[in-house]
């Protein structure tokens, strides 16, 4: 038993919880079908108190980690502080504690001698989910039904078995069902080495377990405050487009610096639109979380205590904190690289010697339907020059922290044939420090199918800091099998032919200071 909470104590306890959060993620990785989870990586893992408040995250997915709380939340609100024994919960619904309908994230408490000491829980993007187009994010949809199933707060699993209500739900509106099955499986499995790993260490701190975790939190907090200390006060507006056909769509931010605590203020940002790219309060949140770690510093623990001082406001009814029935597919992946750039351009005004020009700010979507599998990857592109360093070359940025389908798993997975697959020579802006390199990837269809692209910085390029330039736009090609070749819409879903081909030219980053 702990009699007091020392530096050394909180350093080991930080560690031991957050390596259960990155067991569960390797055990999803492990055992996941798809090759979006196993390959890719598009999952993320963490640990919560009784509560609901975070208390540990494996270094996953910032977009998903951040609003992931969200979903907890959700879940408490709709059965209660005190859930039974042997049940995992799930929810997609953007809505009420989800980011888009792909992201489907199962919750389980953990007892201990029958009282709740805490949760595990685990986010998995699922490359299809039904809806309008292959992949579940139809360039077309404007509400959130288009978009595929959604699964509200509800009961899915009781002693390792699937309720049907939510299975069939589920897994009949996919188009790959038999993969969906086995990375829901994937899912409950990670769910359940969480729990046995998170019972171990409840187990070795005895009574002083609640007391630790509360120290944790504190710790967390404490850090926070420290590092908002240090930036001067002052109020630090930024301004950013989203790209909507020819059309310019705003987002602003206020971030106002006073003492110990940050508030962000979205006022001026656009109204939700008629298009899938509106984002739900929970990503804006978690893209505000994440930039102002990197502004101050990335080493304090990534708990609930570390955000509590930092405040969020956005207009309600707005493309960052829209209203059902909103389409929002895009607003996770698109949007959320958006709302992180604009609080950096902020928060750079505040601590320049720590913040990067902008990266590529887009995940370059690519969603395909053929032959009876759908495909669904982001394609890295380049991460902007910062004060110290060069930026780097492709590389996931921002929100995401996935990799690249690899060739071999692509080939052999899907009907496609890659073609090219590099860096995209010259993308990167120009400065002392450098913009990081884009990414060029060509992809022959094998089949026809059904594609679509969501992308961003296709007209406006990555911008510099300090003096530095900004990095290229991206382009997307479709090359048609006589040769000819058609530039398409960052935003599109269009029919495409057996022997056709798709080149993705990702943005660069944008340079830090003036060349010598």
């Amino acid at each position: 038993m702990v009699s007091r909470v020392d530096a050394v104590t909180l350093e080991v306890a930080r560690h031991r919880f957050a390596a259960v959060a990155d067991e569960m993620g390797g055990v999803l990785r492990r055992t996941s079908h798809s090759p979006n989870i196993k390959e890719r990586m598009d999952c993320s893992a963490a640990v919560f108190v009784a509560d609901g408040e975070m208390l540990a995250q494996a270094e996953h997915i910032p977009v998903h980690l951040g609003s992931m709380p969200a979903s907890v939340a959700a879940v408490i609100a709709r059965f209660g502080v005190d859930p039974p024994p042997g049940v995992q919960f799930a929810v997609n619904d953007p809505f009420h504690g989800g980011t888009h309908l792909n992201d489907l994230t199962l919750l389980r408490p953990v007892h201990a001698a029958g009282r709740l000491v805490g949760w595990v829980a685990n986010r998995a993007h699922h490359a299809d989910v039904g809806g309008e187009a292959p992949g579940s994010m139809p360039a077309h949809a404007t509400r959130l039904e288009q978009e595929g199933h959604v699964v509200p707060p509800v009961v899915a699993v009781v002693d390792g078995r699937w309720e049907e209500s939510f299975l069939s739900g589920f897994v009949g509106a996919t188009r790959t069902p038999a993969e969906r099955l086995g990375d829901l499986s994937a899912q409950m499995g990670a769910n359940e080495a969480g729990a046995r790993r998170l019972l171990e260490v409840h187990a070795s701190y005895g009574g002083a377990f609640d007391q630790v975790t509360t120290a944790l939190l504190a710790y967390g907090e404490a850090r926070m405050r420290a590092a908002l200390a240090a930036l001067p006060d002052g109020s630090y507006s930024f301004e950013d487009l989203m790209e909507w056909g020819d059309r310019n769509v705003p987002i602003r931010v206020e971030v106002t610096v006073a003492g110990d605590h940050l508030a962000a203020d979205f006022a001026g940002s656009s109204p939700q639109i008629a298009a899938n790219f509106n984002a739900v309060e929970a990503v804006t949140r978690s893209c505000l979380y994440y930039a102002v770690r990197v502004a101050t510093d990335p080493t304090i623990p990534a708990n609930g205590g570390c955000y509590r001082p930092i405040d969020l406001r956005v207009p309600p009814g707005s493309i960052v904190g829209a209203h059902p029935p909103a389409a929002v597919a895009a607003g996770n992946v698109e949007t959320s690289q958006r709302i992180a750039d604009v609080v950096l351009g902020a928060l750079a005004k505040a601590a320049p010697d720590r913040v990067h020009a902008a990266s590529q700010g887009t995940m370059n979507n690519v969603l395909m339907g053929a032959g009876g599998t759908v495909y669904y990857e982001t394609i890295a592109g380049g991460e902007g020059g910062g004060p110290h360093r060069a930026g780097q070359s492709g590389i996931h940025t921002g929100m995401t922290n996935t990799r690249n389908t690899p060739i071999e798993s692509l080939e052999t997975h899907y009907p496609f044939r890659v073609i090219a697959f590099g860096l995209r020579r010259g993308s990167g802006g120009a400065g002392l420090h450098p913009g990081g390199e884009g990414i060029v990837r060509e992809i022959e269809f094998l089949e026809p199918g059904e594609l679509s692209l969501m992308g961003e910085r296709r007209r406006h390029r990555p911008w510099g800091l300090a003096g530095g330039e900004a990095g290229a736009v991206g382009e997307d090609w479709l090359i048609r099998r006589d040769g000819s070749r058609e530039r398409l819409p960052g935003k599109v879903t269009l029919t495409v032919e057996a022997g056709e081909r798709l080149r993705v030219l990702t943005p660069g980053g944008g340079g830090w200071g003036r060349g010598g």
